[in-house]
């Protein structure tokens, strides 16, 4: 079996190669990137390919299956170039997928997919997908979902399976995340657990979260199983509260009003102190917490990673820099003292 993976070199995409070289099935990996990484991985070779203006087909041709990664988050004060990719950009993956006769398209969705739902009960994968409004990643992620809608009408004789993880984490993809979403100005030292007292309790904001190694496997398990297809639900447990992650870090919840937070998300974003709108805290703390049953009964996948070792160990990667040697896991990206990132405007073009 050959695989091609696009955006393979971010936080999912290592952990997808990773689940991908171990599988016996898999004979060989083609991992797609713009900017061509320095790590080398057994089975996977490595091209460099732009979605949204470069020919697909040839890289896709004698593919057994195409899982596609490929999204950006920054820079956060361009959503015409965040359309473009997100987007137009998964569109034209899925119509090279089709022209190329692939006979398999897994898709990276979300949890921010879905709409507005309950955080007192779980919701299977038929809730709605149509966003957060006020989420421009809300909006993105449920617009791919309705133009995969029209594609799985149009293109019947392709296996469609849409993968939709919680918040995925690892301690590899640390200084990743760091710059994506705290940007140049956090401290690394404050992701010490013994430095963190109090933990800000917001009104419903109850996140649930898996580690990448077991979204990675997720994604392997749909590829060998012919069955597999439609939507998969990802999360481990516990679900994340001021309470919960209280107990995990011995500190103390303190109540915060949820118009203060935004207020100062907000606030910081226009100032350009950290590159993330407020649209993030109202797709927080709206999106429903899912069930996964679908994915433990019909995949057979189990999370290794309980939710509390994989907030600890991306709290351990925050505090030592880590990453990998590609270019959106690589602590060298942001530069000596992270000088490209505020050179970027926080925000305002791609690092």
């Amino acid at each position: 079996m050959r695989v091609v993976v696009v955006g393979a070199t971010g936080n999912i995409g290592t952990s997808v190669l990773r689940s991908l070289e171990k599988e016996e099935s898999v004979e060989s990996v083609l991992g797609l990137a713009r900017r061509l990484p320095g790590l080398s991985i057994p089975k996977v070779e490595w091209a460099s390919a732009d979605i949204v203006s470069d020919d697909l087909v040839p890289h896709f041709a004698g593919a057994d299956a195409v899982v596609l990664l490929a999204w950006i988050i920054q820079p956060s004060r361009d959503l015409t170039k965040q359309w473009m990719v997100n987007v137009e950009g998964s569109t034209r993956v899925a119509r090279a997928v089709k022209e190329a006769g692939v006979p398999l398209l897994l898709y990276a969705s979300s949890v921010g997919a879905y709409s507005p739902g309950p955080k007192e009960r779980r919701v299977d994968e038929s809730w709605p997908t149509g966003g957060v409004p006020t989420s421009y990643y809300g909006r993105h992620k449920a617009e791919v979902e309705r133009r995969l809608d029209r594609f799985e009408a149009e293109a019947p004789d392709v296996r469609l399976v849409r993968m939709r993880p919680g918040l995925v984490f690892k301690k590899e993809a640390a200084e990743g995340i760091r710059r994506l979403f705290a940007g140049p100005f956090f401290p690394s030292m404050i992701a010490n657990p013994a430095l963190i007292n109090v933990i800000p309790d917001i009104e419903n904001l109850r996140s649930q979260v898996v580690h990448s190694y077991d979204v990675g496997e997720a994604f392997r398990l749909a590829i060998v199983n012919e069955d597999a297809r439609g939507a998969f639900n990802l999360a481990a447990e516990p679900v994340l509260d001021a309470g919960e992650i209280g107990r995990i870090l011995n500190a103390r919840p303190v109540p915060v009003s949820s118009r203060l937070a935004r207020a100062g998300a907000g606030l910081s974003w226009r100032l350009r102190l950290q590159p993330v709108p407020p649209g993030w805290l109202d797709l927080s703390r709206q999106v429903p917490i899912m069930d996964t049953t679908r994915a433990s009964t019909e995949l057979g996948w189990t999370p290794r990673y309980s939710a509390d070792e994989t907030l600890l160990e991306v709290l351990e990667g925050l505090r030592a820099g880590t990453g990998l040697d590609t270019p959106p896991l690589s602590p060298r990206t942001g530069g000596p003292f992270r000088i490209r990132e505020i050179l970027t405007g926080v925000g305002g073009r791609e690092q």
